[in-house]
Formats: structure tokens, sequence, C-alpha cells
């Protein structure tokens, strides 16, 4: 098994292009199931999560077709065509290795008039029930049974009819898979306190591309009037703001300064309020934003909320940082109950972090010293591989498939900008 080889201590200095989102590219992805006509995403990132995703589009009989780029470039242009749906089960073998493949069950729901989805697997970071998708796709006219382990639901008459839902808390996939349902559906669906991440607006743009009607995009009410048919279109994925944010915590932790080529501002606005207060520089400029750091971090106090909140996906990262700020920091975790499990790695490498439920106090120390550690999940192997980036010595972070999952060629990125780090394999 594949492991990350870092030493430590350099200031990381240049350009870092940032990839297409891959919560972005695994919503997007599914929009071809909506229609008989080809859907080619431009600025695909090379992930294991969407080659995974592939493979499950391909069991329903969506071809998809990657065309090649050039070296040094990166992200793909991936064409889905599915003319034909061939089946409308998506087995547990492929859905247990990803929970974003229940994002399949809205599109295929409202194009066949059927779906029976495997309940979920994803990363260990707490249960997220897929309940809320299921209330939402009913007040739209679907009717669901569940049944050894598997999620079936059906539209009467072979077509959903369109209706009202409010979500009694934001909910990231019931949104979407809401949306993607109600795009087909006959009448008018409202969603009343939809989730806002940028990574949703990306998926109403499309769906707009792509012939559908959405009004309220970006907002917590949307209104979908359903059509009777979308066709194809192209469209460029967006930027990933969690690995743009994720590389402005490794510009802070070493006391670099970082150009983060095509990361948006305004779909960062929390995590780059957060760093500023850190006391990092944030410039935007034309192709990106620039975050430098030379006079230390000055503590936080943060809490993790729903966009435009402080996002969960940056807690880690942040955690890794504020462990070498000049005091003590304070994070609140809300979002899920059981995303603190960088912390006893973080510690091996000499953070001092203590836990009180979703609470975590970070005390800020002197350095951090390079150890061996275990990746739990996504954001904290990368929260892992900051940690390494600054600290004394020599840091090896296993389990490095959690990063491939979300980081595209990290290592090449990291290197070109100054770090000394490696993937090595085992034996």
């Amino acid at each position: 098994m594949d492991s990350i080889w870092i030493k430590g201590g350099a200031k990381l200095k240049g350009e870092i292009p940032i990839s297409g989102a891959k919560n972005a590219a695994l919503t997007l992805m599914p929009c071809a199931l909506l229609t008989e006509e080809k859907l080619t995403l431009t600025n695909l990132p090379r992930l294991a999560d969407v080659d995974t995703f592939s493979h499950l589009l391909n069991q329903l009989g969506v071809s998809t077709s990657v065309a090649g780029v050039k070296k040094g470039e990166f992200g793909r242009r991936m064409t889905l065509h599915a003319e034909e749906i061939v089946s409308t089960v998506a087995p547990y073998d492929m859905v247990r290795k990803m929970r974003a493949s229940v994002l399949v069950l809205g599109p295929m729901l409202a194009r066949m008039g059927e779906a029976t989805v495997s309940l979920p697997g994803g990363c260990a970071i707490g249960d997220r029930p897929i309940d809320l998708h299921l209330k939402a796709l009913e007040c739209i006219g679907a009717e669901i049974e569940l049944a050894a382990g598997y999620v079936k639901a059906t539209a009467p008459k072979g077509r959903l009819k369109g209706g009202d839902y409010s979500f009694p808390v934001v909910s990231v996939g019931a949104t979407e898979n809401a949306v993607m349902a109600a795009v087909l559906a006959s009448g008018k669906t409202q969603l009343f306190n939809a989730a806002r991440e940028p990574e949703i607006v990306d998926l109403c743009n499309l769906l707009v591309a792509m012939g559908a009607k959405i009004s309220g995009i970006g907002s917590s009410h949307l209104v979908i009037t359903g059509v009777e048919g979308l066709h194809g279109t192209t469209y460029e994925v967006m930027p990933d703001r969690i690995e743009a944010g994720s590389y402005a915590c490794a510009a802070g932790i070493t006391g670099g300064s970082l150009d983060l080529i095509g990361a948006r501002p305004d779909d960062m606005r929390a995590t780059l309020n957060a760093l500023a207060q850190c006391g990092l520089i944030v410039e935007f400029h034309n192709r990106g934003i620039k975050v430098s750091s030379d006079n230390g971090m000055r503590p936080l106090a943060l809490s993790t909320s729903p966009f435009p909140g402080f996002p969960t996906d940056m807690q880690a990262q942040f955690m890794a940082m504020l462990a070498l700020a000049e005091g003590d920091s304070f994070l609140e975790e809300t979002i899920f109950e059981n995303r603190y499990m960088h912390v006893p790695e973080l510690r091996r490498m000499g953070a001092e972090v203590d836990i009180h439920g979703r609470s975590a106090i970070v005390k800020g120390v002197e350095a951090l010293t390079g150890a061996s550690v275990m990746a739990t999940d996504l954001r904290a192997s990368m929260s892992l591989v900051l940690a390494g980036l600054a600290a004394e010595g020599e840091t090896e972070v296993l389990r490095v498939y959690h990063l491939d999952r979300g980081y595209e060629r990290l290592e090449e990125k990291l290197s070109a900008v100054g770090a000394t780090i490696e993937r090595r394999s085992a034996g």
C-alpha cells in the first residue's frame, strides 16, 4: 500500500493550479442520466472518486470516454452518454465505496420512473443518513420502499409530479437529489431551506444549460418548473474551493507564499476570512488568490456551518495549521459528530489538542515533529500532510488512498512549490 513521505521545514513558494471540484464533479456526472444526448464535462479532476462514480454509471448503461490531456496539464474532458439506461439498480458493491453514489437516485427516478439504490457508504466521519433525500423525493411524488439494505423508489404513472418540501436541516446531498429529480417532473417544485453551496449553484447552472427551468439559484428557496426533456451540453466543472483552502493552509503552516491559480474568492469567503483573522495576507488577482505568511499565526475561534459559513471540509486542515499558532484556538464541529479522528495522529506529531464532545481546544506549540501517521478520512489525511510539511524531520502518511479520493496529483503540486515530498510503494 502506498504512503506519502515528507521531509518538513521548507517554506512553500510559487503557483499551484486548482483542479476541478471533486464535490461538484460527483454531482454533475449523474446529470448524464437525465438525457439521451451526450454530456461533456471539462476540468474534471483525476481522482479515485471520479473513477468509482464513472464505473457505477457504466453499470447503469452510461458510456464514458475521456479525452487525453497534454503532459503537465490538470483535469480531464469526459463525455458521458446515457442513450439507453440498461439497469435502474445501483448495487451495494459500488455504492458502499462512496457515499455520493446515492446521487443517481433522483435523476434515474426522474427519467425512468424507478430506481433501486443501495444504502451508501463513504468516509467514517459519522452518521449521514439519507432520510431527507427520501422525504424530499416523496414530496415530489415518489413512492419509497426500504428492503434488504436497498431503497426502491418508483414514480406512479411513470413520472414525478412536483411538489413542495422544506428541509428541516440544510442537506447538500438531499438538495442535489431533489433538484435532479424535479427537473423532469410534471408541474412545479419548491424547495425551502435548500443548501446554498457553490457546488449546488454549479449543478443548477449545468441543468439550466441542459434546458431545465430553475429560479432562485444560489438562494435557500429553489423553484423548479419541470420540462419534458433535457438535451446534452458541454460544461466546465467549477474550481475546488476545498483544495484551494487546503493549499492556503499549506502557505500558512510553512510560512510561505502561494498563488492559487483558478481559485474563486466568492466560493470561499468564510475560509479566506478565517485565514486573514489568523494573520495571513490574502490578496485577489485576475488569475486567482495569493496567500502569504511571514509574521506567525494568531489563534482563532471557528465553528463549522453550512455555506456561507465555515466549511466542515476545512476543519481538519485549519486544526493542523493552528497547532503552530501563538496561543489557544477553539474549534466547534457542528456538521458531523465523528470528525476529530485526525486528532490522535496530530498528537503523535506534537500537537496539543483537547477534545470535549464536538469542541476542540488547540494549544499552539513551538514546533511539530515528524512521525509515522495514519489517515482516517479524506480531509484528515490532508491535515497530516500539512503537519508534515511544517514538522521537523520526516513524516510518513499511511493509507493515502483517502488522499487520492480528493486531491489531484498532490505530490506533484507540492513538489513544484518547494516541498520535499514523494509517494512510496510498500514492498
